[in-house]
């Protein structure tokens, strides 16, 4: 029988198949933050019973953190009572934790690849609907609710029925100054964010195959931000030379066996899919978003469209919010802040992006720009690179990581009425602030705002 890829990792974990019920799923890797974790934490106590297999747990902190001044006490009651909870749980239950100021703190699903927690084949869930992120690498990966927390947490398995499969196929080089970020942002404009719900998405053809880890971790992050339960791409060369001779990746003998394996992860030739989709990748211009949810996008030189006329009073709500009118071309915007980082671009290939554009230029004199790497290793590689005193002779600060203006659950947020042009993955209300607007983008886009103090086209400054 012919197989696709999501087809053989899922039926590769099923443990029992209840009948006209859910596959019971056996979970290889379990991340969890200070967010969705205490209440399960607590379910676990209530119930006398401890965690499975402490060993595939990763424990990290990022939502509620700071990223000035990690090295003192969190002033916000709530973010430091979450933080203390998850190191207590953490260190009761032997679990890996890396909380602020360890050397392996970052957004979790930056670390989760940068130690090679994350590998092809694997299932790995997480309390947080950006999970699907680790689909880069050929795994089934998928956000989860609390109460989906504590059952991982207590069995190291999950109840969840099977998904349909949607293959995604976009061929052709990128043009100059168009990055994953915008093939991303594309495809979601075109199926609209409930468009691959109730899928499980395989993106497939050359323009994913040409992109680097970090750009496919990119699109697999926003499979999500079109309803779908994630987004997978096949393994391939480059995946293994990413993650040969991480910290948790298979070594000697088991690296041969594991390579056995991971070399059958791809869709069989006449495998079938439930929904496919076929996109041009070199049509792809720098996109950018207009609205309140990430299907509002359109290319760079393009204006704000008419309103159809189903759902015109929500898409006239959504502009009315943002401060636009159908029409307007987002070109010449004013923009008030620029925010560069988040588990969709906050790794060093987004910085050297970022830094391409921005360098021998000065940001704009009224613009607050929130540089933000995603991890620990990535600010080293900031500063390693040389990147580091680009972005400072620029006018640029860098902070600590964290999820940072991501959303409005830490320090960092867009006062209201005021742009933020940010490379995160939702624009929704008050995502990154009660009343902000938020304009998503790439760091390429992003770092053009940032010295120009407008919606800019990046292909102009490379």
């Amino acid at each position: 029988m012919k197989k696709t890829l999501f087809d053989k990792v899922w039926d590769a974990h099923v443990v029992h198949q209840i009948e006209a019920g859910p596959d019971v799923l056996f979970i290889d890797r379990h991340m969890v933050h200070e967010v969705t974790s205490p209440v399960a934490f607590l379910g676990l106590k209530n119930r006398k019973i401890g965690v499975l297999y402490a060993q595939r747990t990763f424990a990290t902190a990022d939502h509620n953190t700071p990223t000035i001044n990690q090295h003192l006490p969190v002033e916000d009651p709530l973010s430091a009572n979450q933080l203390a909870a998850l190191e207590k749980n953490a260190k009761e239950h032997n679990i890996s934790y890396w909380g602020l100021g360890h050397e392996k703190n970052g957004i979790v699903h930056v670390v989760g690849p940068e130690y090679g927690i994350t590998l092809p084949g694997a299932t790995i869930v997480c309390g947080d609907s950006h999970t699907s992120t680790h689909g880069a690498f050929g795994a089934i990966a998928f956000g989860i609710g609390t109460s989906e927390v504590e059952m991982v947490l207590a069995s190291q398995c999950i109840m969840q029925p099977k998904p349909k499969k949607m293959r995604i196929t976009v061929d052709g080089a990128l043009q100059k100054g168009v990055s994953p970020k915008d093939v991303a942002l594309f495809i979601i404009s075109q199926l609209s964010t409930s468009g691959a719900t109730g899928y499980f998405v395989e993106y497939a053809g050359s323009t994913f195959r040409d992109m680097s880890m970090e750009g496919r971790m990119t699109v697999c992050n926003l499979s999500i931000e079109m309803g779908a339960r994630g987004g997978m791409i096949a393994p391939d060369q480059k995946t293994f030379e990413y993650i040969q001779g991480r910290e948790f990746t298979p070594k000697g003998n088991d690296w041969d066996t594991a390579m056995n394996y991971w070399s059958t992860l791809h869709t069989d030739e006449g495998a079938a899919f439930d929904k496919e989709f076929f996109f041009d990748g070199s049509s792809i211009e720098p996109m950018i978003t207009f609205g309140t949810n990430p299907g509002m996008g359109i290319g760079i030189q393009k204006s704000i469209p008419q309103a159809e006329n189903s759902g015109k009073a929500t898409y006239e709500k959504s502009l009315n919010y943002m401060g636009f009118s159908q029409g307007d071309e987002m070109i010449g915007k004013k923009i008030d802040f620029v925010f560069l980082g988040s588990c969709t671009n906050g790794r060093i290939e987004d910085f050297r992006a970022f830094s391409e554009i921005v360098k021998g230029r000065k940001k704009a004199d009224h613009v607050t720009a929130w540089l933000v790497p995603g991890s620990h290793q990535v600010r080293k590689a900031i500063e390693n690179e040389g990147l580091l005193q680009i972005l400072e002779e620029a006018g640029f600060e860098l902070r600590e990581p964290g999820c940072s203006a991501c959303l409005a659950m830490n320090d960092d947020k867009i006062p209201a009425g005021k742009y933020a042009v940010s490379t995160s993955n939702r624009n929704f209300e008050g995502r990154q602030g009660p009343g902000a607007r938020t304009l998503l983008a790439s760091p390429i886009m992003a770092a053009a705002a940032a010295v120009t103090g407008q919606v800019t086209d990046p292909r102009t400054l490379l």
